[in-house]
């Protein structure tokens, strides 16, 4: 009889009330994690549990917001009053803004200082503070696996999105300064890697990449003349990578970004 990876590993999903915290959930579910699924959406949130329940595995809906370090404390102590313990985090809450995005014609020197400011907060502080508040009880337990989302633009130049490539690259230097610090202190008792995601359609990015019959933008052209699969991924294409990382088979991982992205970051366009 296989084993389930995750069995009985309690799993909280930041952002888990968004399109890829769906996949995210339901894939942790069906590898025999017990999933917390945490996000601002009280109605989804409770939703996608009760769904994961009748489906015969076993889940939590946590309202909280990332930026909110009190929200979160409060979160953590409903999971160990009813689970009594953490074993992975899935930083899965961010996302672009409008704010965020510099159009071809604005001006480079009259930036949207409070729009940036916004992405930077929930992308970057959205990651560190949730770590933070779960991560160190995973560290007391001397097991635990943290997930970040990085993204194809923290490494290469992707037009109109300043704000979220700027949050993503600082996700990165985040992601390696935390796994080397805490491995210093905790060894192998705490890892944090990351996924970096090519193009997959979500409600931060629909609107840059598609029209609303559904026909592709000419941005949304470009990134699959560029994408050597020609086609965005698919939300549970981002599930085996993740569901390895919060494994034990990833005993000694750490500090690695995985691109799930239909060869998008290799790809020179030539």
């Amino acid at each position: 009889m296989e084993t389930l990876p995750l069995k009985d590993k309690v799993i909280i999903v930041t952002g888990g009330t968004g399109v890829l915290g769906e996949a995210f959930t339901k894939g942790i579910a069906q590898a025999g994690g017990i999933v917390g699924i945490l996000g601002r959406n009280e109605k989804i949130a409770n939703e996608r549990a009760q769904n994961i329940i009748a489906g015969g595995g076993k889940a939590i809906a946590l309202i909280a917001n990332v930026l909110d370090e009190n929200d979160l404390i409060s979160a953590c102590e409903k999971v160990l009053t009813k689970y009594g313990r953490i074993d992975g985090l899935v930083n899965g809450a961010g996302g672009n803004m409008p704010g965020g995005i510099i159009q071809p014609g604005d001006d480079i020197f009259k930036l949207n200082f409070e729009g940036l400011r916004q992405v930077l907060d929930l992308n970057l502080w959205g990651t560190i503070i949730p770590t933070q508040v779960f991560g160190e009880v995973m560290a007391k337990n001397g097991n635990g696996s943290i997930v970040n989302i990085s993204s194809m633009s923290s490494k290469h130049v992707i037009t109109k999105v300043l704000g979220y490539s700027i949050a993503k690259a600082a996700v990165d230097s985040y992601n390696q300064w935390f796994a080397v610090e805490a491995a210093n202190r905790y060894g192998d008792a705490i890892r944090m890697n990351a996924i970096a995601p090519g193009f997959f359609l979500t409600e931060q990015n629909r609107a840059l990449l598609t029209n609303p019959d559904g026909s592709y933008t000419e941005r949304g052209k470009l990134v699959l003349q560029n994408t050597p699969y020609k086609r965005f991924g698919k939300p549970q294409e981002l599930v085996g990578a993740l569901i390895y990382l919060l494994s034990d088979a990833s005993k000694f991982v750490t500090g690695t970004i995985i691109n799930v992205d239909g060869g998008f970051s290799v790809f020179s366009g030539v």
